[in-house]
């Protein structure tokens, strides 16, 4: 048996799970794994140096899954931007056919995406920029509670909340992110209206994720309070690893008037995070996980992963839940 929904049918997958982009970690290698195990792998553009090495992973994803795969743009603002368009240019180039779209206001390549034909999936951490998302053209969204890693926004409302707003605000279908990453999750997600469940945190901590092990076994040691939320007072929250570096920037942000980010700047660079996962060692920058760290307890194959998750979805439906239904008479 498996769990359809509009997720799996619209972008032809078997299983309603997404590997959501990841920054150093959407590579080819756990992308195709995730498709191999039938979830959605996702390469994260940004991850690569230039379009044209972007090209180069979309085309070595494919020597090594032939399921569906998709790529991720995440817009974020920068004193020297990413060329965003060229990056758009090569995703429609290459024939994706599924793209998540996060961070700013993504309408220019939205309307790109859609005159190529290619399904997009924005995610968003407000009803009211899904709202927007929605009208702007997205075919699906990604509905990101405040328990996420990386940037849950300023709202701080968490899925739970979300989840049944979306279902009663959007027109078009959803998926759950933040928190994620087992059955009871997935069977919850179904339950407040969701089509399927988008996990990062969950998948950083598998086989194939091209980390240092040292870290994924810094996950299975942690607990739903190792995590810290950073550049609160910059107004750019984002949800990290509880580690050195986290605390020294959240004392710097305490300091009486606040910090500029030019203080905080050289300790959260992103490349003092990409040596993190490369040389293990989990003080050396920043790193981001969401509070599914919690019920991390180990480190197995996509493939494994996928089908526990979903069996335990089943068991949840069919099994508990359903075993609460009774008639009347019975009771």
């Amino acid at each position: 048996m498996v769990l359809q929904t509009k997720l799996t049918k619209l972008v032809g997958i078997k299983h309603p799970i997404v590997q959501g982009g990841m920054q150093w970690v959407g590579t080819a290698e756990l992308a195709s794994a995730v498709s191999n195990a039938g979830g959605l792998g996702i390469l994260t553009a940004l991850t690569q140096p230039t379009p044209e090495h972007l090209r180069n992973e979309i085309r070595r994803c494919r020597t090594m899954t032939n399921k569906p795969f998709g790529v991720n743009l995440t817009l974020l603002p920068a004193m020297t931007p990413p060329p965003y368009a060229e990056y758009g240019d090569v995703i429609v180039q290459e024939g994706i056919k599924v793209v998540e779209t996060a961070g700013n206001n993504p309408g220019e390549h939205i309307k790109k995406f859609k005159e190529a034909g290619i399904f997009v999936i924005h995610k968003c951490t407000s009803i009211r920029h899904a709202l927007t998302a929605q009208r702007l053209g997205a075919d699906m969204l990604s509905i990101d509670g405040f328990e996420c890693a990386g940037h849950p926004g300023e709202d701080d409302v968490t899925g739970l909340i979300l989840l049944p707003l979306a279902a009663k605000a959007l027109k078009i279908p959803y998926i759950a992110s933040g928190g994620f990453g087992d059955g009871t999750g997935l069977a919850a997600a179904l339950a407040l209206g969701a089509e399927g469940i988008n996990m990062g945190t969950r998948f950083l901590c598998t086989q194939e994720a091209p980390i240092h092990n040292n870290i994924k076994e810094q996950m299975v040691k942690a607990s739903e309070r190792d995590t810290a939320l950073i550049f609160r007072t910059l107004h750019n929250s984002a949800r990290v690893f509880r580690n050195k570096v986290a605390k020294e920037v959240i004392e710097i942000e305490r300091k009486p008037g606040g910090a500029e980010f030019t203080e905080v700047a050289p300790l959260v660079s992103g490349a003092r995070g990409k040596l993190v996962y490369e040389n293990g060692d989990p003080d050396h920058g920043i790193w981001t996980a969401g509070q599914i760290v919690g019920l991390i307890n180990d480190i197995p194959t996509c493939d494994v992963l996928c089908k526990r998750i979903v069996q335990e979805a089943e068991d949840t439906i069919r099994g508990r839940l359903e075993a609460m239904i009774v008639t009347e008479a019975k009771l």
